[in-house]
């Protein structure tokens, strides 16, 4: 979908994470089959492809206090999770995603994620997995420019941060965030708006301040992590 794409390129600022996919290798964190858990997709039969690294934080404890995005509750660093590890070139990875998805070749769903998988994700990847019969979802943060292709970009921006992608399927905001104004934000071009309770150690203050927003701001639908509930990875 070449009209879901940002017009502007943008640096990777704070990262110390090299994108391997330039070099033919892709470092996937985990790879594995599951229901989508939040979004509008939730509930949907895919498989969840994160790639290692990002480029608003480290992913060491250590440098979280600091980092452009100090609220991340995924670890995306390595690539020791389950179905993990280092491909070589596209079609070994979308053979391998080919392979969790199993039998059947309607509705199948591929959904990419990280850390950011813009560090990674490139056209040949996409168009292997096309060629699977597979729609291609990113989960992004936004800093770098969508790939053309695509069939579904959701975005989740963090205060602080340029976001260059301001077009795509679902813009999802984690709530509370100091810096980011709802307002300002429903001017971006998105088929969906959702708001998402932050994970935190304030978790019924960031469903409150989440279901206020929702309540206050029509544009704006409650989204839950279902997986969490019900014990999905």
């Amino acid at each position: 979908m070449t009209d879901l794409q940002a017009p502007l390129p943008s640096p990777l600022r704070g990262s110390s994470f090299s994108p391997e996919g330039a070099k033919g290798t892709y470092a996937v964190k985990e790879c594995f089959l599951t229901l989508q858990g939040e979004g509008v997709q939730a509930g949907a039969r895919a498989v969840f492809l994160r790639f290692a690294g990002c480029n608003l934080w480290t992913g060491r404890e250590q440098d979280r206090a600091a980092a452009q995005c100090n609220f991340c509750d995924t670890d995306f660093v390595g690539t020791d999770g389950e179905g993990g590890g280092k491909f070589a070139g596209p079609e070994e990875l979308a053979g391998r995603v080919e392979e969790l998805w199993g039998a059947g070749t309607e509705e199948r769903l591929v959904v990419i994620t990280g850390g950011e998988p813009m560090l990674q994700l490139d056209e040949p990847l996409v168009d292997a997995l096309h060629a699977r019969g597979f729609r291609v979802a990113v989960e992004t943060n936004g800093t770098l420019p969508a790939l053309p292709g695509l069939d579904w970009i959701c975005v989740s921006p963090k205060a602080g941060t340029e976001v260059v992608q301001r077009k795509g399927n679902e813009l999802k905001l984690v709530w509370p965030q100091d810096g980011i104004d709802p307002a300002k934000l429903e001017r971006w071009e998105f088929d969906h708006f959702l708001v998402q309770p932050m994970d935190c150690a304030e978790r019924e203050a960031a469903l409150e301040a989440a279901i206020r927003l929702a309540m206050e701001r029509p544009k704006w639908r409650l989204s839950l992590q279902a997986h969490k509930v019900i014990g999905l990875p």
